[in-house]
Parts: structure tokens; sequence; C-alpha cells
């Protein structure tokens, strides 16, 4: 079953000033591909959400349908700000907006039906800080993680902008250039043109679930040059493809019984492996993954013994890498 686009992040941060422009670009929101034919369109629906008993109605955050970009219609106030704060003291308020993805143009109707992500935006009770104030860290990247999950066996594509949309929007006197740092042959590139970054290829978790890589920036004004380094995380999430293998190749097993033996005794064991998948919470849902049955027509074998099936999380090391999965033992 194609579950359609998806976002690699579950959530993203920006900061927001008090009489920024309107038309400023705050941050870029990405979504990848279940398959090559579809289109992303993106989509705000709902009013921001100030704390959890009050929403109020969006009238200055919009996005650009077709390439993810979150932009301020209109230029945030000190009124407005006062408004969107629990109380006029404090030096920030917090909302938080949902963006809502389809692979065709939205309809209004479809925004609960729809995949989507969260945006909490920081609203700051201050004009925006002097670029010449602001360190390497603040010019390059954002508060929040570079932590990304790609599905395994999706097409490549796009999932991250490094340059920050709002940065590059006021900062003209500075040059802020990037680098993606990985080992070689890892599947990711960056663009230096538009400064992001894809996935080259579909990506197996059985063959790797995590891509530990590192973000560069160099920030150059005049002749003073600061550098900043970031972990840049790429998971890789699981779809259910492989079968379960058993370690000797039988999937069946004998079992001598003498007399005499006690209640509780174990007469036979049988282990197969899932590379696939890790136990999954609650736990009944990892055992109805798979049953061991007695075959017989005897009732009285059927009564007097029993399969009971244990599993645990082992690590498989295909490639000299990690990869997390089942062991199941009856």
């Amino acid at each position: 079953v194609a579950l359609g686009l998806y976002f690699p992040r579950k959530e993203y941060l920006e900061n927001v000033y008090i009489d920024e422009p309107a038309g400023m670009p705050l941050l870029r929101i990405h979504a990848l591909k279940d398959s090559h034919e579809e289109v992303a369109h993106f989509h705000l629906c709902q009013n921001l959400i100030i704390s959890r008993a009050r929403s109020h109605e969006n009238n200055w955050f919009q996005i650009r349908e077709k390439t993810g970009v979150l932009y301020l219609s209109k230029s945030l106030d000190r009124e407005d700000f006062n408004m969107l704060s629990v109380g006029n003291w404090m030096p920030l308020s917090k909302v938080m907006l949902y963006v809502f993805l389809s692979s065709h143009p939205f309809q209004e109707k479809e925004c609960d039906s729809a995949t989507r992500t969260t945006v909490f935006l920081s609203l700051i009770n201050a004009t925006a800080p002097a670029c010449s104030s602001l360190t390497a860290r603040q010019l390059c990247f954002t508060e929040m993680d570079l932590s990304f999950h790609i599905k395994e066996n999706k097409p490549p594509g796009t999932f991250h902008q490094l340059q920050l949309p709002s940065v590059h929007h006021l900062c003209h006197n500075l040059s802020i250039s990037y680098k993606l740092l990985a080992a070689e042959g890892v599947p990711f590139r960056y663009s230096e043109n538009t400064t992001s970054v894809r996935v080259t290829q579909r990506l197996d978790r059985e063959e790797r679930e995590r891509y530990e890589l590192i973000a560069k920036c160099t920030v150059t004004e005049g002749f003073r040059e600061m550098q900043v380094e970031v972990p840049f995380l790429v998971n890789v999430l699981d779809e259910d493809d492989s079968p379960p293998f058993l370690p000797n190749g039988t999937d069946t097993a004998d079992a001598v019984v003498e007399f005499n033996r006690k209640e509780g005794t174990v007469l036979s064991t049988l282990t197969v492996y899932d590379a696939d998948t890790t136990p999954i919470y609650p736990l009944e849902s990892s055992r109805k993954k798979y049953t061991g049955t007695i075959i017989t027509d005897d009732p009285w074998i059927s009564e007097t013994f029993r399969v009971e099936h244990i599993f645990d999380e082992i690590h498989f090391s295909p490639n000299g890498s990690q990869v997390r999965g089942t062991r199941h033992e009856y």
C-alpha cells in the first residue's frame, strides 16, 4: 500500500521578531515521496495555537504551496505580540501551527485527514538583532537538531536546506557557505547552488539504520572568518520487507519425550530471526506476528504440550554497522 508523501521531520522550530517585514521567509519545509509521480503541495489549515487552551486566527503566516517556504504575510507589531502572548510582560510567546501535505492542490475539508508536521514559532518581544551581533552558530543553524527520518525503499529526493531563509534575507554583508562532511559512498549529496541536501538512492534499513554526518558552516565578514560544525543525523525508518530467517535453515524441531518429565520441562527449541523489525510495544503485537504450532491430530498431545514464545531485540552487523532486529525463540 502506498502511504504517500511524508515529512522527514516531525517538527520545525523558528524565531519571529517584532516588525520583521511582510514577505520575509522564515523556514523551508520539505517533503519526500512514496512514488516518483507524486508532487508535494503544502498548506496551512488551522488557526495558530497559542497555548493548549487557546487558538487565534492566523493573520501573519502563510506557506508557498509548491515550495514549502513559510513566510510572514503581515508584519508582526507590538500590538499583535501582546494579543498573541499570554501576557504582555513576557519576553517571548510560543505559538504552534500545522503544515499539511497532499499530492494534489488542497481542498479545505482535507485538513483533518492529511499528513501533517508541527511548526513551533517563538515570537520574541524585540526587533531582530543586527547580523554583526550574531554568533556563527546563530547565523548558520537554527536551534533545532539536524535530525531526519527517511523511509527505506522510497525514491530519492531533497529533504533539507542548510541555508536559513531569514538570515539569507537580512544579512547581505556576510558570506555564509556550507559543506556536508561524510564518509565516502554515503547516499547523500549537498548542492552548493541551492544549499540543499538530498538522498541520492533508495535506502535499506537492513543494511544500515543510521547515518552520522557533520554539517560545517563558514561565515566570512570582511577579513574575519568563523566556522561552526554540528551533527547531521539520518535515521532510516523500517518497512516490513524482509522475510524472517532460520539460523540453520530448518523450520521444524523434533521433540523426544521421556517418561516422568516434570511440567514446564523444555523438550525442544526453535529459533527464528527477523532482521526487519524490533520488538513492538505493546508486546502482544510482536507476539501475534509469528505463532508456533504443534502439528498433530491427537487431542492428548494438544492438551499435554504447549509452545511458548519469547523474543528479544538483537543486533545484526551487515557491512560493519549495527542494525536492530528480533530473535524469536519457541
